[in-house]
């Protein structure tokens, strides 16, 4: 007989194994993942029978995996065209971002094409989901509401439904009798998981897990939960705006580039086609210290505005101030700004993105810097002019990806002017009065 194992410890993030438990793995260092596996013996195992025979790939029917619209075009933007049956999907949010209106809304556009729904919530009665059903229109006769939060139930309301679509909010509410620890812990968590996972596979429900998150904003559980889903969806925004973007972290079906807008009103949730007038405020007349942008979220490109304001400083030491920006960046930026001449050195320097929008890449740092120099001198840019461009630290506008996206945008919005980096692009088709600059300085002395 062959020897028995002796590792009966596994790290649930790396699969690091080990006789004796310790809190912390030794090959990813991660507390508290090291958790009983069970002892299992080693040898050579026999064959055994099979779920399905090998075929040729090309006799594989691509038809069981074609995409269903989901009723909801900007969750079918992100997926990469809509919901593969079958597929499991993990959307995960800040507490009160909007994922169990959005979802809830989800399953009820899908009822009302016809299509059986199962809506399990392990957070709320029944009758507050359907409180919440009424306020934002979600009701529908295809819709199948329950709650519950143990596994085998669960497991019962599937068979008694047959959905098409099942909606399990959340994952870590959801408990199996069938091994030890609490509902949300890494051995609960990964089991339910696991089961539904296989559920949804042999029977092609499309699945949506709702997940908790960390205080890092990372998904909360096994790392082995993101391993085993299809799709990985992150539902994020600002408490302070009601502008809601959803992306795609993973994604086997698709493209993991794209977004979705959402606008979180008083009856619900709605869908944002066009997002760009959310970040541009509008002024009767030109204003000193702003400058229009198109900043890259995913694939699509979003107008956004950058203000800033100068005064004089009060203390020995200026003060630099960011709100949307990257405060690095724009110390970077205004650094460079001191280096060709524009004096900041006793000024205090203030920069904002509008509309709560998070203008995080390098492509801004010309438009932060043009609306610092206005600031700096009163005197505003002209109407209908947008800046693109990275600044370096020598001063270099470089290059940015996706600009002929950027610029089609703009000129689709109203703009007529543009400064833009150095290239090789064609962008006389774009409509777009074009200056290209090599530096910083060039841009400044570009300016009427």
């Amino acid at each position: 007989m062959p020897p028995k194992n002796s590792s009966a410890f596994a790290c649930t993030e790396c699969g690091w194994t080990t006789s004796k438990w310790v809190g912390r793995c030794g090959e990813c260092q991660a507390w508290g993942t090291v958790d009983v596996v069970g002892g299992s013996r080693t040898g050579r195992t026999g064959a055994g029978p099979v779920s399905s025979p090998a075929v040729p790939i090309a006799e594989v029917a691509a038809t069981e995996a074609a995409a269903v619209g989901s009723g909801i075009a900007e969750l079918d933007r992100v997926l990469g065209g809509g919901v593969v049956p079958g597929a499991v999907m993990l959307m995960a949010g800040e507490p009160g971002v909007g994922k169990s209106t959005l979802l809830l809304e989800v399953a009820a556009r899908w009822a009302r094409a016809g299509r059986r729904t199962l809506y399990v919530s392990g957070e709320e009665s029944a009758a507050q989901v359907r409180l919440r059903a009424e306020r934002t229109g979600a009701l529908a006769e295809e819709l199948f509401l329950a709650a519950e939060t143990d596994l085998g139930g669960l497991l019962t309301h599937i068979d008694a439904v047959k959905p098409s679509l099942l909606i399990v909010d959340s994952v870590q509410t959801i408990g199996s009798s069938a091994v030890d620890g609490v509902p949300g812990g890494v051995t609960q968590v990964r089991e339910v998981a696991a089961t539904v996972i296989g559920r949804a596979k042999a029977e092609g429900v499309a699945t949506l897990l709702v997940g908790h998150v960390t205080k890092d904003g990372s998904v909360a559980g096994p790392r082995v939960l993101e391993h085993l889903v299809d799709v990985v969806l992150q539902f994020e925004g600002d408490r302070t705006s009601r502008l809601r973007l959803l992306r795609a972290t993973k994604n086997r079906f698709g493209p993991v580039d794209e977004i979705g807008c959402f606008d979180l009103v008083d009856h619900g949730i709605v869908e944002v086609p066009d997002p760009t007038g959310l970040f541009v405020s509008r002024h009767e007349s030109p204003v000193a210290g702003t400058c229009v942008t198109v900043t890259m979220e995913g694939r699509r490109p979003l107008l956004a505005e950058v203000q800033a304001l100068t005064v004089p400083a009060t203390t020995p030491s200026p003060r630099r101030s960011s709100s949307g920006l990257d405060s690095s960046r724009v110390a970077m930026v205004l650094a460079v700004l001191s280096k060709i001449g524009v004096g900041l050195s006793n000024q205090d320097v203030y920069t904002a993105s509008v509309g709560g929008a998070r203008l995080h890449e390098p492509a801004v740092d010309l438009a932060v810097a043009l609306a610092v120099l206005s600031a700096a001198g009163g005197d505003p840019l002209p109407a209908g002019l947008v800046a693109i461009g990275e600044v370096g630290l020598a001063g270099e506008v470089r290059p940015v990806r996706g600009l002929e996206a950027r610029l089609r945008e703009a000129s689709r919005i109203g703009f007529t002017h543009a400064i833009v980096p150095n290239g090789t692009e064609d962008l006389s088709r774009i409509g777009l009065q074009v200056l290209r600059t090599p530096d910083l300085a060039s841009a400044l002395r570009a300016l009427p």
